[in-house]
């Protein structure tokens, strides 16, 4: 019997992005127009890599620096979400680069609570899995502040529990602007600890 129930939620991919090198002081990420993903994400990209050195989000489980799994090799984020973050900073647009992000999708709703371990599958089988939702990062306030002013500071408050999420790649191939991806979830009731 299969662990994941394939949805009929799909999301149509608006945006594709990399970022190509990342420093202390802020992450910018460029537009490509498709995406070709391994099994240790695209190659060339900051964050690609089978295996990253653990940083502040896993301090509880390992210290800083320690070489465990990527599973953040991509950060998906919602288009829709993208405005309410704008609309909440006062701004037109959001541009997903400021972000670093790597997959912009429009039509899959609240995208960053969908449940760790879903599965988003594109149209040559190119199957992302969703590790966890992306918590805000001071990078991006820093790079938005730098492009707009008096805009970045607020960036953390305005995008908590809208930065979407984070995936690794289960199965390799290629995505481009337009594809969709259908939304496959783990066939089990939510945990009640």
């Amino acid at each position: 019997m299969p662990a994941l129930v394939k949805t009929e939620h799909t999301g149509r991919v608006t945006w594709l992005g990399r970022v190509p090198h990342r420093d202390a002081s802020e992450i910018v990420g460029e537009h490509v127009q498709s995406m070709t993903l391994g099994f240790a994400g695209m190659s060339g990209e900051f964050h690609a890599g089978l295996t990253r050195p653990s940083c502040s989000r896993v301090t509880t489980q390992h210290p800083k620096g320690t070489e465990i799994r990527n599973v953040r090799q991509l950060s998906i984020v919602s288009a829709a979400e993208l405005a309410i973050i704008a609309k909440k900073l006062e701004l037109d647009v959001i541009d997903p680069a400021w972000l670093g992000a790597s997959i912009v999708i429009d039509g899959i709703n609240d995208l960053t609570h969908v449940p760790p371990s879903a599965r988003l599958q594109g149209p040559d089988g190119v199957t992302l899995t969703v590790d966890m939702l992306n918590q805000p990062c001071h990078l991006v306030s820093k790079t938005i502040e730098a492009s707009r002013p008096g805009h970045g500071k607020a960036f953390k408050a305005a995008a908590n529990g809208l930065r979407g999420v984070t995936a690794w790649v289960e199965r390799p191939g290629t995505l481009t602007i337009g594809d969709t991806l259908v939304l496959h979830v783990p066939d089990q009731r939510a945990w009640r600890g």
